[in-house]
Protein backbone atom coordinates (compact mmCIF):
# COMPACT_ATOMS: atom_id res chain seq x y z
CA UNK A 1 0.00 0.00 0.00
CA UNK A 2 1.36 3.43 -0.99
CA UNK A 3 0.30 6.94 -0.05
CA UNK A 4 1.49 9.92 -2.08
CA UNK A 5 2.18 13.04 -0.02
CA UNK A 6 3.72 16.50 0.02
CA UNK A 7 5.31 18.25 3.02
CA UNK A 8 3.12 20.01 5.60
CA UNK A 9 -0.16 18.93 3.98
CA UNK A 10 -3.14 19.10 6.34
CA UNK A 11 -4.99 16.49 4.31
CA UNK A 12 -2.02 14.12 4.29
CA UNK A 13 -1.84 14.50 8.06
CA UNK A 14 -5.43 13.30 8.31
CA UNK A 15 -4.46 10.03 6.66
CA UNK A 16 -1.28 9.73 8.74
CA UNK A 17 -3.36 10.04 11.93
CA UNK A 18 -5.71 7.27 10.78
CA UNK A 19 -2.84 4.98 9.81
CA UNK A 20 -1.08 5.58 13.11
CA UNK A 21 -4.24 4.92 15.12
CA UNK A 22 -4.85 1.63 13.32
CA UNK A 23 -1.20 0.60 13.27
CA UNK A 24 -1.11 0.24 9.48
CA UNK A 25 2.24 0.41 7.69
CA UNK A 26 2.37 2.08 4.28
CA UNK A 27 5.01 3.17 1.82
CA UNK A 28 5.07 6.96 1.70
CA UNK A 29 5.81 8.41 -1.74
CA UNK A 30 7.24 11.91 -1.53
CA UNK A 31 5.94 14.32 -4.17
CA UNK A 32 7.48 17.62 -5.20
CA UNK A 33 4.65 20.17 -4.78
CA UNK A 34 5.88 21.86 -7.97
CA UNK A 35 5.75 18.66 -10.04
CA UNK A 36 2.70 16.48 -9.45
CA UNK A 37 2.91 14.60 -12.73
CA UNK A 38 3.29 11.26 -10.95
CA UNK A 39 0.17 11.94 -8.86
CA UNK A 40 -1.74 12.77 -12.03
CA UNK A 41 -0.43 9.62 -13.69
CA UNK A 42 -1.65 7.30 -10.93
CA UNK A 43 -4.88 9.07 -9.99
CA UNK A 44 -5.98 11.34 -12.85
CA UNK A 45 -5.87 14.44 -10.65
CA UNK A 46 -3.16 16.41 -8.86
CA UNK A 47 -4.27 16.58 -5.23
CA UNK A 48 -2.72 14.60 -2.40
CA UNK A 49 -3.06 12.35 -0.52
CA UNK A 50 -3.61 9.48 -2.92
CA UNK A 51 -3.77 5.90 -1.67
CA UNK A 52 -2.71 3.16 -4.08
CA UNK A 53 -3.23 -0.48 -3.11
CA UNK A 54 -2.70 -2.75 -6.08
CA UNK A 55 -5.26 -1.71 -8.68
CA UNK A 56 -7.23 0.33 -6.17
CA UNK A 57 -6.74 4.10 -6.13
CA UNK A 58 -8.48 6.28 -3.53
CA UNK A 59 -8.34 10.09 -3.49
CA UNK A 60 -9.58 12.69 -0.96
CA UNK A 61 -8.29 12.47 2.60
CA UNK A 62 -11.51 11.58 4.41
CA UNK A 63 -12.50 9.09 1.70
CA UNK A 64 -9.15 7.41 2.32
CA UNK A 65 -9.88 7.40 6.07
CA UNK A 66 -13.28 5.83 5.39
CA UNK A 67 -11.68 3.26 3.09
CA UNK A 68 -9.13 2.35 5.77
CA UNK A 69 -11.96 1.95 8.26
CA UNK A 70 -13.83 -0.46 6.00
CA UNK A 71 -10.78 -2.57 5.21
CA UNK A 72 -9.13 -2.40 8.63
CA UNK A 73 -11.98 -2.18 11.17
CA UNK A 74 -9.79 -2.82 14.23
CA UNK A 75 -9.47 0.24 16.48
CA UNK A 76 -12.52 1.89 14.87
CA UNK A 77 -12.71 5.56 13.98
CA UNK A 78 -16.47 5.60 13.33
CA UNK A 79 -19.34 4.49 15.61
CA UNK A 80 -20.86 1.10 14.93
CA UNK A 81 -24.40 2.41 15.37
CA UNK A 82 -25.75 3.62 11.98
CA UNK A 83 -27.39 6.76 13.40
CA UNK A 84 -24.28 7.81 15.32
CA UNK A 85 -22.16 7.06 12.27
CA UNK A 86 -24.41 9.26 10.13
CA UNK A 87 -24.19 12.10 12.67
CA UNK A 88 -20.40 11.91 12.61
CA UNK A 89 -20.54 12.01 8.82
CA UNK A 90 -22.59 15.21 9.02
CA UNK A 91 -19.93 16.83 11.23
CA UNK A 92 -17.15 15.89 8.80
CA UNK A 93 -19.17 17.18 5.86
CA UNK A 94 -19.83 20.45 7.75
CA UNK A 95 -16.14 20.83 8.51
CA UNK A 96 -15.12 20.26 4.89
CA UNK A 97 -17.89 22.23 3.18
CA UNK A 98 -18.61 25.01 5.68
CA UNK A 99 -15.76 25.52 8.15
CA UNK A 100 -13.00 25.27 5.52
CA UNK A 101 -14.77 27.77 3.26
CA UNK A 102 -13.61 30.74 5.34
CA UNK A 103 -9.84 30.05 5.38
CA UNK A 104 -9.98 28.95 1.75
CA UNK A 105 -11.77 32.20 0.92
CA UNK A 106 -9.15 34.27 2.69
CA UNK A 107 -6.37 32.49 0.84
CA UNK A 108 -8.10 33.10 -2.48
CA UNK A 109 -8.61 36.76 -1.66
CA UNK A 110 -4.96 37.23 -0.67
CA UNK A 111 -3.87 35.90 -4.06
CA UNK A 112 -5.56 38.85 -5.76
CA UNK A 113 -3.67 42.02 -6.65
CA UNK A 114 -6.14 44.05 -4.59
CA UNK A 115 -7.59 41.87 -1.82
CA UNK A 116 -10.94 42.82 -0.36
CA UNK A 117 -9.91 43.53 3.23
CA UNK A 118 -13.49 43.83 4.46
CA UNK A 119 -14.27 40.36 3.11
CA UNK A 120 -11.12 38.96 4.71
CA UNK A 121 -12.20 40.39 8.07
CA UNK A 122 -15.67 38.89 7.68
CA UNK A 123 -14.28 35.46 6.82
CA UNK A 124 -11.73 35.66 9.61
CA UNK A 125 -14.49 36.44 12.10
CA UNK A 126 -16.18 33.19 11.09
CA UNK A 127 -13.01 31.24 11.86
CA UNK A 128 -12.77 32.94 15.24
CA UNK A 129 -16.43 32.32 16.04
CA UNK A 130 -16.09 28.60 15.36
CA UNK A 131 -13.57 28.29 18.19
CA UNK A 132 -16.50 28.55 20.63
CA UNK A 133 -18.18 25.59 18.93
CA UNK A 134 -15.10 23.38 19.26
CA UNK A 135 -14.63 24.43 22.88
CA UNK A 136 -18.25 23.44 23.60
CA UNK A 137 -17.90 20.10 21.79
CA UNK A 138 -15.09 19.26 24.21
CA UNK A 139 -17.13 20.02 27.31
CA UNK A 140 -17.07 16.91 29.50
CA UNK A 141 -15.26 14.71 27.00
CA UNK A 142 -11.74 14.12 25.76
CA UNK A 143 -12.34 14.29 22.01
CA UNK A 144 -14.64 16.05 19.58
CA UNK A 145 -17.08 13.16 19.26
CA UNK A 146 -16.84 11.64 22.74
CA UNK A 147 -14.16 10.12 24.93
CA UNK A 148 -12.63 8.07 22.12
CA UNK A 149 -10.41 9.33 19.30
CA UNK A 150 -12.46 9.32 16.10
CA UNK A 151 -12.69 10.48 12.50
CA UNK A 152 -13.98 13.83 13.81
CA UNK A 153 -10.62 14.49 15.45
CA UNK A 154 -8.83 13.37 12.30
CA UNK A 155 -10.87 15.75 10.15
CA UNK A 156 -10.32 18.80 12.35
CA UNK A 157 -6.96 18.50 14.13
CA UNK A 158 -4.58 19.21 11.21
CA UNK A 159 -6.34 22.57 10.78
CA UNK A 160 -7.11 23.55 14.37
CA UNK A 161 -3.61 22.68 15.60
CA UNK A 162 -2.32 25.94 14.10
CA UNK A 163 -3.94 27.73 17.02
CA UNK A 164 -0.95 26.60 19.12
CA UNK A 165 1.51 24.78 16.82
CA UNK A 166 3.87 25.68 14.00
CA UNK A 167 6.26 23.30 12.24
CA UNK A 168 9.68 24.68 11.38
CA UNK A 169 10.04 25.20 7.65
CA UNK A 170 6.30 25.49 7.02
CA UNK A 171 5.76 28.55 4.83
CA UNK A 172 2.27 27.73 3.52
CA UNK A 173 0.07 30.82 3.33
CA UNK A 174 -3.00 28.74 4.16
CA UNK A 175 -1.39 27.64 7.42
CA UNK A 176 -0.46 31.23 8.26
CA UNK A 177 -4.14 32.11 7.87
CA UNK A 178 -5.11 29.31 10.26
CA UNK A 179 -2.56 30.55 12.78
CA UNK A 180 -3.46 34.22 12.49
CA UNK A 181 -7.24 33.78 12.84
CA UNK A 182 -7.28 31.16 15.60
CA UNK A 183 -5.73 33.09 18.46
CA UNK A 184 -6.77 31.36 21.69
CA UNK A 185 -5.34 33.94 24.06
CA UNK A 186 -6.09 32.99 27.66
CA UNK A 187 -9.34 31.26 26.69
CA UNK A 188 -10.36 27.91 25.22
CA UNK A 189 -8.68 25.63 27.79
CA UNK A 190 -10.49 22.51 26.54
CA UNK A 191 -9.53 23.17 22.92
CA UNK A 192 -5.93 23.82 23.90
CA UNK A 193 -5.78 20.58 25.93
CA UNK A 194 -7.32 18.63 23.04
CA UNK A 195 -4.71 19.97 20.62
CA UNK A 196 -2.02 18.83 23.06
CA UNK A 197 -3.56 15.35 23.36
CA UNK A 198 -3.91 14.76 19.64
CA UNK A 199 -0.51 16.28 18.91
CA UNK A 200 1.09 13.84 21.36
CA UNK A 201 -0.67 11.01 19.52
CA UNK A 202 0.54 12.31 16.16
CA UNK A 203 4.15 12.46 17.36
CA UNK A 204 4.13 9.08 19.12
Amino acid sequence: MKVYRIPFSTNVERVALALGHKGIEVEWVEVDPRDRSEVVRVSGQELVPVLVDGDRVVVDSMEIVRDLEERHPARPLYPGDPAARAELGIFIDWFNRVWKRAPNGIEGELRKRRPNRALIETLGAKIEAALDLFEDLLDGRSHLWGDDFSAADIAAFPFLKYATRWDEGDDERFHEILRDWQGLGDGYPRLRAWIDRVDARARA
